[in-house]
């Protein structure tokens, strides 16, 4: 025969057990606004019933049930939702920063505006055309040389201001380096206390919410997968284990692999300093692969290829190096033909250039500048024909001023176009990029925003149902304890009352 003070043992284990849900709760809602945090909950289990399956009680018709117990405190977690938002928050990481980087070069291209180098250039064509009509107006020679002047600086200014920016943009990434460094640190950190504690059977929710909050950042910076390796021991069925993050790519790279991680080195030893190498552990790693923030950053900055060094403002100081120096080569190349009126006085064409020339193509931008004999004196401003000059010919400053409208090739792969048409190019792929950057940052960012908010419906706190959960477990708790007040009355009516009748 069962125990009469069996009931007392099933009340007592369900307020104990509704306690502990009650306690869950408070601590739900006190974390309803800590970042990262992932509700809990009770998993109520039924005990072993009485009697066992290997007793023979024959005289009890069926098991009868012994209370409830709380199996485990788990998190109201889907890992599917976690995989999608890591996957679009890599996306999100990468367009964002590209699209900044685009952002920033447009500001200082600042096309189309009055102060841009296309307005600058086209006064200066003017300047030429205005000198035409009367070439020995000696206000129209200081124009022309001041809207030459004007010109230089203009690439000068360009120049020096993408080259401070892809200084900041490296800069950046070693920021980002050593981030994701500092990340996968903390994460080996905690993936040691879980190895600590998962082996003896608990569930540390709070380590795995945190854990999880730094997978998510690290996952704005560089493309990972994620894996779980078991603690061993006594660990539940529902231990997660510590994670092991790889970097994403043709060869993956593992960052972190349990209480330990690898640390992730950007090399700048590729040409002209930009990336070529990035190593994770010592190891050799394609960061092409990467994506993220990291992958953006060195996109923007520079990489080295086989081709030469290749990235958004690599590409662009390239191209005004291109159109600098076939401007200031071509040019010359007229105003050498023609003769100046010193050189008309002399008597002799000296060949004086009108900008001095670099034998370096690359970071001509940076350094062109008006020859020195133009800035010596207006008169050595090239206005008249060699064949047969005069003061008053202006047939050299006609040429010069239809300079613009020529073809020319400014990289020798054979695509001609005039100054004008080349530059347009340059200005319209920036902004089709730019664009194109924004436009997919805004679709990432849409993307991104509904896999969080599925995510949170599944696992953030709702403090309606949380007040609901609490009135449902008090109640819960009250009745138990109605039950453990109703058994005592009927033991004390077993132990006091019963025998003593016909007293």
């Amino acid at each position: 025969m069962r125990s009469t003070f069996m009931g007392l043992e099933t009340a007592r284990r369900g307020m104990f057990t509704q306690q502990s849900a009650l306690n869950t709760t408070g601590h739900n809602i006190a974390n309803a606004n800590t970042p990262g945090y992932t509700r809990q909950r009770v998993n109520f289990e039924q005990t072993e019933p009485y009697p066992a399956a290997s007793m023979n009680r024959p005289q009890i018709p069926g098991q009868v049930g012994t209370g409830v117990q709380a199996g485990s405190i788990g998190r109201v977690r889907e890992d599917f939702l976690d995989v999608q938002y890591r996957n679009e928050n890599n996306k999100l990481g990468y367009w964002e920063s590209r699209a900044e980087a685009y952002q920033k070069l447009e500001e200082v291209m600042n096309e189309p505006s009055d102060s841009g180098l296309a307005e600058t250039m086209n006064q200066f064509w003017q300047s030429l055309q205005d000198l035409a009509v009367n070439p020995q107006n000696a206000g129209a020679r200081s124009v022309v040389r001041q809207r030459g002047v004007a010109v230089a600086e203009t690439f000068n200014y360009l120049h020096s201001s993408l080259t401070s920016i892809q200084t900041d943009l490296k800069n950046e990434i070693s920021v980002t380096e050593k981030e994701i460094n500092s990340i996968a640190y903390q994460i080996s950190e905690i993936n040691k206390q879980i190895g600590g504690i998962e082996p003896h059977g608990y569930l540390p929710n709070d380590l795995y919410d945190e854990r999880d909050r730094l997978i998510d950042q690290l996952s704005t910076l560089a493309n990972i997968k994620v894996e779980y390796t078991p603690s061993g021991g006594n660990a539940s069925k529902m231990a997660q284990g510590q994670a092991v993050i790889k970097l994403a790519g043709g060869s993956d790279a593992t960052l972190v692999n349990g209480g330990s991680y690898n640390e992730m080195k950007i090399n700048f030893d590729g040409s002209d300093g930009s990336v070529r190498t990035t190593t994770v552990g010592g190891k050799s790693f394609d960061f092409a692969s990467a994506n993220g923030k990291l992958k953006a950053l060195i996109d923007s900055f520079g990489y080295d290829t086989a081709d030469g060094v290749k990235g958004v403002y690599p590409d662009m100081l390239a191209k005004l190096d291109d159109l600098a120096f076939t401007f200031a080569k071509e040019f010359n190349k007229v105003h050498q033909e023609g003769m100046s009126p010193n050189e008309i006085a002399s008597g002799t064409n000296a060949s004086n250039p009108f900008f001095e020339e670099g034998a370096d193509r690359k970071g001509f931008a940076g350094q062109i500048k008006l020859a020195q004999n133009i800035e010596n004196s207006l008169d050595n401003i090239a206005t008249a024909n060699a064949a047969n000059p005069t003061l008053g010919d202006a047939s050299n400053v006609l040429k010069l001023a239809n300079i613009i409208n020529e073809a020319y090739d400014y990289s020798g792969n054979n695509e001609k176009a005039s100054f004008r048409n080349f530059y347009e190019g340059v200005i319209g792929g920036m902004a089709v990029s730019s664009q194109e950057a924004e436009r997919l940052s805004l679709n990432s960012s849409s993307l991104k925003e509904a896999v969080e908010t599925r995510r949170q419906s599944v696992s953030a706190v709702s403090l309606d149902e949380e007040m609901s959960n609490m009135i449902q477990f008090q109640h819960a708790y009250n009745a138990s304890a109605r039950m453990i007040t109703l058994v005592d009355e009927l033991l004390d009516k077993v132990i006091n009352g019963m025998g003593t009748g016909g007293r």
